[in-house]
């Protein structure tokens, strides 16, 4: 997640059940945070062990599917509300209410309004969500890739992920009374879920046309196996750099990380693929350093703040993603721009380019810069250096050590396939020299798969023709049943015992 902090330390393979805090001892964020990705874990686990890889209530199984034929090749699907959950992960899709809003009358119960025409009758809202209108994909009907198959059958598919939200994007969460001076606290995490389309080529059926309900589901685990399945591998080390000696820091002389603070270094997939297509992007701060815009002229930004310092504000050089909602939930990632210039009194900047049409137009969506820390050298690079931008962010480069800055290196694992979004984290300590990163006996890096993004797949309907769908759901009912019937002996006594009520009710004399 993109969120300043200081590590994350959860390990599910330890097995720890709980952080114990202890008197008179530093609260830090991971400690905090560990416990609610213990419980989240548990949690999950139990619910994925009882109910199946995925599921709904028999009394409320949301995202039954409804193909619905439209009109100009415009096809559409009906998302049925209610409750479904895909590896222990809930999704709920019930479509909100709108609220009621006040009658604006006056006192006397007039409306104020009598020689005018009344306005006209709000629309009915829709019950539930479509294809189109489902609230975290943003599905655009201008673009051939995002329209429904036209080649039947087709596979309707449920993908769940997470992501974080900070007060950037939902500014709901910052805490007005602590002051515009204040950083935000604390972010959330944020369950998305996309009905998307599956088609049936990839399912690589024999016969789609005539495939059972049962070939379907395999088919689908296979595809889904292989669409999860990491595919990179990176290692992490600090090694001592050239020039360290006229480095003028607090460090302690032999450290191999350089750097005057502590660091939780992000490095991220920006552009998927194979090596040679794949291009990556880093930052410091774990991506947290983001600003929100308050207007987009052009190539002129306007933001609603700069910065609380010169750690985390913009400067001239700087690379940054123009970020907001619907781009974050498309995870299609767009060219990275550079500041130009810096207007701090107006509180803008100037971007080497204009963003693309589709992103940061929409106030609604909450758009907002996120600054990387990875910059393009003018200089011819040397050997073992990073390479040269393609569209503002780093090439991939596998078998050889990659340095970021102050000692600190990547190394990707040969034959990688590379996906968007795909990240490691590094924390980076003064203290030590070093990053914390997994070693074996002989102090070698390990290689480790991705820490995010984890998606997850359940099969929703199997779209054979018009009109027609074979839905894929599973359901599941409530374990309580009702209380079984008392013995023989038990019946008898609770019948001695009213009998016994009833004479003595009798024998008692009359007021």
């Amino acid at each position: 997640m993109h969120a300043d902090l200081s590590r994350l330390t959860f390990r599910p393979d330890r097995r720890y059940s709980a952080v114990v805090a202890q008197q008179g001892r530093v609260q830090l964020d991971a400690d905090a945070n560990e416990q609610t990705a213990i419980q989240l874990h548990q949690a999950r686990t139990l619910a994925a062990d009882l109910i199946g890889q995925h599921g709904g209530p028999s009394g409320d199984a949301g995202f039954h599917i409804r193909f619905k034929g439209g009109s100009r090749d415009l096809d559409d699907l009906i998302i049925e509300g209610g409750r479904y959950y895909v590896d222990g992960i809930l999704c709920d899709a019930t479509r909100p209410l709108p609220g009621v809003a006040v009658d604006d009358e006056t006192p006397d119960g007039a409306s104020g309004q009598e020689d005018e025409a009344d306005p006209p009758e709000p629309d009915e809202p829709p019950a539930t969500w479509t294809y189109w209108d489902q609230p975290d994909a943003y599905r655009d009907p201008e673009r051939p890739g995002d329209r429904l198959p036209e080649q039947r059958p087709f596979l309707v598919a449920l993908k769940v992920w997470e992501r974080s939200v900070t007060a950037a994007e939902d500014p709901a969460l910052r805490e007005v009374a602590l002051g515009s001076a204040m950083p935000d606290t604390a972010a959330r995490v944020k369950v998305v879920w996309q009905v998307l389309p599956v088609e049936s080529a990839a399912l690589e059926l024999e016969n789609p046309g005539g495939a059972s309900k049962e070939q379907v589901g395999k088919a689908f685990e296979a595809w889904a196996r292989q669409a999860t399945a990491p595919g990179s591998r990176l290692a992490a080390r600090a090694e001592r750099p050239e020039h360290a000696d006229q480095d003028p820091c607090l460090v302690r002389p032999d450290a191999r990380y350089r750097g005057p603070e502590n660091q939780l270094y992000r490095v991220e997939v920006h552009e998927g693929g194979s090596a040679k297509e794949a291009t990556f992007k880093w930052s410091r701060e774990n991506g947290s350093v983001v600003f929100p815009v308050d207007e987009l002229d052009g190539t002129w930004v306007e933001l609603a703040s700069l910065g609380s310092d010169d750690k985390l504000d913009l400067g001239v050089g700087d690379l940054v993603e123009f970020v907001d909602t619907a781009y974050t939930s498309r995870g299609e990632p767009l060219p990275l721009l550079r500041v130009e210039e810096v207007d701090l009194p107006g509180r803008r900047v100037r971007l080497s380019g204009e963003p693309e049409p589709g992103v940061g137009r929409r106030p609604e969506l909450r758009p907002f810069l996120r600054r990387w820390d990875h910059r393009e050298t003018t200089r011819r690079p040397r050997k073992g250096a990073a390479a040269r931008l393609r569209r503002g962010a780093l090439k991939v480069e596998e078998g050889r050590w990659l340095p970021l800055e102050d000692g600190v290196e990547v190394y990707f694992a040969p034959d990688g396939v590379y996906r968007s979004g795909d990240h490691w984290l590094i924390p980076a300590r003064t203290a030590t020299g070093g990053v914390e990163w997994p070693v074996n006996a002989a102090r070698k890096p390990l290689l480790r798969a991705p820490a995010g993004i984890q998606a997850h797949y359940a099969p929703l309907a199997w779209v054979t023709a018009e009109q027609a769908e074979l839905d894929l759901r599973m359901v599941f009912g409530p374990l309580a049943v009702p209380a079984p019937a008392a013995d023989a002996s038990a019946l008898a006594a609770e019948a001695e015992a009213a009998a016994e009520t009833r004479a003595r009710e009798d024998a008692a004399p009359e007021a």
